[in-house]
C-alpha cells in the first residue's frame, strides 16, 4: 500500500492471521522439535500490535539470559601471575583488575606479571580470600621414590652418606682417608668445588657391605649444594674439629640435616692434636640439641683422626648400624628413579650428568627424562672410571646421551616407550619456558612497594652479568650467593647462567647488553678472547668463589652515586668587628683546626645558626692569605653577611664526596 502521500489511495484494513508467539526454548533438549507456524508479517506499523512486542520481548529475554559465574571464595597463590591468569582465577574481567590497579597508582598491561603481594591485594579487593601453600624445606625429599608396586620386591640397599661441616674441619681429608685416594689435590684453596659420589666396601658381620658417600663442598658460599646433598642422603656425618669447636657452618649443616629428616652422626675430628678437647665439642653440640649417647642422649659421636686414620673403622661400623635401624630398601627389579648429583657440558662428550639411583636399576640404552631433558643412555661410568652396563640402587654413575645439561637436583625417570619419554620431556620443557618467561617478566614487575622505593631512591641501577661455570652445581651456588648481596639501589641482573666454556655468543650478548662475563673454573673457547677485545667486553676468570663475590660487590658499589659529606676544617671566635667600605670584617681568633678561604662557613650565635655561606676574603695583618691555622688572628669577610657580633663562633667546613658501600 502507498501510504506516503495524500494523493495515493487511502490505507485499507487487511485481515491478518497472527499465530501465538512461540514459548521460550527449554534449557533441556527434547527428543522432537515442535513445528512452529509461520507468521505473516504485518504491513502497517500500527498493526504490529502487542503480539509482535511480546514476541520480541521473549526473544530479547532469551538473548539477554547469561550464565551467572560465581566468584570463588578462596584462591591458591603459589607463584607470580599475569593479569589474564589472575582474572581467570578470580572469574572477573581483566579490565576490572587493570582499573583497580590504576586507581592504586599502578599501571599494568593484560600480559604483565604481578608479584604475589600485588595479586593478593587485587584478590582481597574483590573480597576473595587468598591462601598460600605451605613452604617445604629445601632439603626435604619432594618425591617418594618407592611405590606400592615395589613392596613385593624390596631388598636392602647401601646407605647414602653426606659429609657436612665447617670449612677446614677435615671433611675431604676424612673422605680421602676412607677411600684411600686424594681428592683435594689440585682444588683451589683446598676447597672442594663440586659434588661427587663414591662408594667404599666395608667388612661387617663376616660379609662385605657397601657405603656410598656424597662429597659436598666446604665453603660457606656452597650452602645450596650442601642442601642438595642432604636432599638425597640417608645419613649425615657432621665433622667438627676438636681444636676449633662449633662454627657457623656447623650450625648450617645441622639445620640442613634436620630439615631433611635424616639421622646425624658426629665425627669429632683432629683428636690427635694436643689442643683437642672432645668434651668441649660435646658440650657445645648439646646446646644445639645434639646430646651424645654417653651423656644420655641419642646422637652418636665418634672421635676420629682423618689425617692418621684413627678410629675410621668405628665410624664406618656406626654408619652400618644406623643404616640397619633405618631399614633402607629399594626395588632393583623396576625401572630406575633418582636424582641428578652434578651435571656439566664436556667439550668432547657433550652433556654429562652424575645420577644417584634411588630406586630401580639403570641400564645402558634406557630412555630417560631428567627434569625437562630427554636422552637415551649411550654409556655409563662409575666412580672408579670404569664403564658399566647397569647400576643398582644407591650407586652413582656418570651418563652420556642427554640432549642438554640438566640442573643439579633434578629428578630423573626411565620410560619403556621412547615416544612417551619425549612427550614428557617436551611438556616439562614447555612448563619450564613458561616459568622462566614469568620470572623474566617479574624481574621487571611493577609493585606498589617498588614504586615508592624508586620515588625515594631515584632510578634503580642494574649490573648485568653473564655467568659461565664448570658445572651446574657451581652455577646454582654462585647465583644463591649473589642473591645474598644487598640490592637496594643497584640490582644484579643475570642475563645467562649456565655450565660450559665462554663462547663468542656470550661475548656478543655481553656487548649488546653492557654486561660483564664471569667465568668460574672454566675456559674460553677459541676466538672468545679476541672477540672480547674487539667489543670491549670485560671477562673475569675466577677459581675461588669469595674472590668472585668481592669483585662483584666492588662493581656494584662503583655504580652507587657518591655521598656528599661535611668535613669540618676549624672554628674561630669573633673578637671585634671592623667596618670596611660598605661592609664589615670580623676580627677573629682561630680556636681549632684552620680557616681556609673559599670554603663554607656557618655562623653560630648562642644555640642558633644565623648564617651559612662562603668565606669570600681572609686576611692576616692586612695581607690576603689562603689559610690561617689555630692560635693566630685573622679577618674574615662575607659579601652576603655583615651582621657580625662579638662572641659569634665561625665554623669552617667543606663538602667532600665519599664512595659509598652497599652497607651504607
Amino acid at each position: 500500500l502507498d501510504i506516503d502521500g495524500d494523493n495515493g489511495p487511502k490505507p485499507t484494513l487487511v485481515s491478518l492471521s497472527i499465530a501465538r508467539p512461540p514459548k521460550p526454548k527449554s534449557l533441556v533438549a527434547k527428543p522432537s522439535t515442535p513445528t512452529v507456524a509461520k507468521v505473516k508479517k504485518p504491513t502497517l506499523k500500527s498493526e504490529a500490535g502487542s503480539g509482535s512486542s511480546s514476541s520480541s520481548r521473549n526473544r530479547g529475554d532469551r538473548r539477554d539470559r547469561k550464565e551467572v559465574v560465581q566468584k570463588p571464595e578462596v584462591i591458591m597463590l603459589d607463584r607470580s601471575l599475569t593479569v589474564r591468569d589472575l582474572a581467570d582465577l578470580l572469574k572477573v574481567s581483566e579490565t576490572d583488575i587493570i582499573k583497580r590497579l590504576f586507581l592504586k597508582g599502578v599501571a599494568v598491561q593484560i600480559t604483565q606479571t604481578l608479584d604475589e603481594e600485588t595479586a593478593r591485594m587485587v584478590a582481597e579487593s574483590f573480597e576473595v580470600a587468598v591462601e598460600t601453600p605451605e613452604k617445604v624445606a629445601a632439603a626435604a625429599k619432594t618425591t617418594e621414590m618407592l611405590d606400592e608396586a615395589d613392596l613385593d620386591n624390596l631388598v636392602r640397599r647401601p646407605p647414602v652418606v653426606t659429609i657436612m661441616g665447617h670449612v677446614d674441619h677435615g671433611k675431604t681429608t676424612l673422605l680421602d682417608s676412607i677411600r684411600k685416594t686424594k681428592v683435594a689435590q689440585g682444588e683451589a684453596g683446598g676447597i672442594t668445588q663440586h659434588i661427587g659420589a663414591y662408594h667404599v666396601e666395608v667388612e661387617h658381620n663376616d660379609k662385605t657391605e657397601q657405603i656410598v658417600f656424597l662429597d659436598t663442598p666446604g665453603h660457606e658460599a656452597f650452602t645450596a649444594m650442601r642442601a642438595r646433598g642432604a636432599k638425597v642422603t640417608d645419613i649425615a656425618i657432621l665433622v667438627v674439629a676438636a681444636d676449633d669447636g662449633v662454627q657457623p657452618q656447623t650450625k648450617e649443616a645441622i639445620s640442613h640435616a634436620k630439615a631433611a629428616g635424616v639421622p646425624l652422626i658426629v665425627a669429632i675430628n683432629k683428636v690427635d692434636k694436643p689442643e683437642a678437647n672432645p668434651d668441649r665439642i660435646k658440650q657445645e653440640l648439646s646446646e644445639l640439641g645434639l646430646l651424645a649417647e654417653e651423656w644420655g642422649g641419642d646422637t652418636i659421636m665418634v672421635p676420629v683422626s682423618a689425617l692418621n686414620g684413627d678410629n675410621l673403622d668405628g665410624l664406618l661400623e656406626m654408619i652400618l648400624l644406623v643404616s640397619e635401624v633405618e631399614e633402607l630398601v629399594a626395588n632393583p627389579q623396576r625401572q630406575a628413579k633418582g636424582t641428578v648429583i652434578e651435571a656439566h657440558l664436556d667439550r668432547t662428550r657433550g652433556p654429562v650428568a652424575t645420577l644417584l639411583i634411588q630406586n630401580g636399576t639403570l641400564r645402558v640404552g634406557d630412555a630417560i627424562v631428567v627434569g625437562a631433558v630427554y636422552g637415551k643412555i649411550r654409556a655409563m661410568i662409575d666412580d672408579r672410571g670404569d664403564k658399566v652396563e647397569e647400576a643398582s640402587p644407591s650407586f652413582a654413575v656418570e651418563i652420556l646421551g642427554l640432549g642438554d645439561v640438566p640442573a643439579a637436583g633434578d629428578e630423573f625417570e626411565v620410560f619403556t616407550n621412547e615416544k612417551d619419554a619425549r612427550l614428557q620431556a617436551e611438556t616439562r620443557a614447555m612448563e619450564d619456558r613458561q616459568t622462566r618467561l614469568q620470572q623474566a617478566m617479574s624481574s621487571r614487575k611493577v609493585t606498589l612497594s617498588s614504586i615508592s622505593a624508586q620515588a625515594q631512591e631515584g632510578e634503580l641501577k642494574e649490573l648485568n652479568i653473564i655467568l659461565k661455570a664448570d658445572v651446574q652445581g657451581s652455577v646454582g651456588a654462585i647465583l644463591g650467593s649473589l642473591e645474598q648481596l644487598p640490592q637496594g639501589e643497584v640490582q644484579i641482573r643475570v642475563l645467562l647462567a649456565s655450565p660450559g666454556e665462554v663462547t663468542e655468543t656470550d661475548v656478543d650478548l655481553a656487548a649488546a647488553s653492557g654486561a660483564i662475563i664471569i667465568g668460574f673454573n672454566t675456559t674460553l673457547a677459541s676466538g672468545a678472547r679476541q672477540a672480547a677485545d674487539q667489543e670491549g667486553v670485560d671477562i673475569r676468570e675466577y677459581d675461588i668463589i669469595y674472590k668472585l663475590l668481592d669483585d662483584i660487590q666492588g662493581a656494584m658499589e662503583g655504580l652507587l652515586d657518591p655521598e656528599e659529606i661535611e668535613s669540618s676544617l676549624g672554628t674561630a671566635e669573633v673578637r671585634a668587628v671592623f667596618p670596611v667600605g660598605r661592609g664589615n670584617i670580623a676580627g677573629c681568633y682561630v680556636q681549632s683546626g684552620k680557616i681556609i678561604r673559599n670554603r663554607n662557613l656557618r655562623v653560630r650565635r648562642g644555640d642558633q645558626v644565623v648564617f651559612e655561606g662562603n668565606i669570600d676574603s681572609l686576611k692576616r695583618i692586612k695581607e690576603d692569605v689562603r689559610e690561617v691555622n689555630a692560635g693566630y688572628e685573622c679577618g674574615i669577610g662575607c659579601s652576603k653577611f655583615n651582621d657580625w657580633k662579638e662572641g659569634d663562633i665561625i665554623e669552617a667546613y667543606e663538602m667532600t664526596m665519599k664512595r659509598r658501600t652497599l652497607a651504607t
